[in-house]
């Protein structure tokens, strides 16, 4: 199921490389500063550039994925009709 879910990852990563860089971003700030959406550059350099994301941000974004891997993503009932099937009678 690991592998499924590492699948799932890599589209949304993607998709969300080919919506940034085509200049479609979200609306308002993204932060109580007023930074907006569109004021964070793409791809790496949103981590590693001069006007990359704040640390915490960071460390935000990774613990909520943690999360998600760890108590959301998996198939708790065992029922699960395919493999990556994590609906968990949702």
């Amino acid at each position: 199921y690991v592998e499924v879910k590492h699948v799932r990852i890599c589209q949304l990563a993607f998709l969300g490389q080919i919506v940034t860089r085509a200049g479609i971003h979200l609306d308002g700030n993204i932060d109580f500063e007023g930074h907006t959406f569109d004021s964070y550059p793409n791809g790496i350099a949103a981590v590693l550039g001069p006007d990359a994301i704040p640390t915490l941000g960071l460390i935000q974004i990774i613990g909520f994925v943690g999360f998600l891997e760890l108590f959301v993503m998996k198939d708790v009932t065992g029922e699960g009709e395919f493999p990556g099937d994590f609906r968990n009678g949702f």
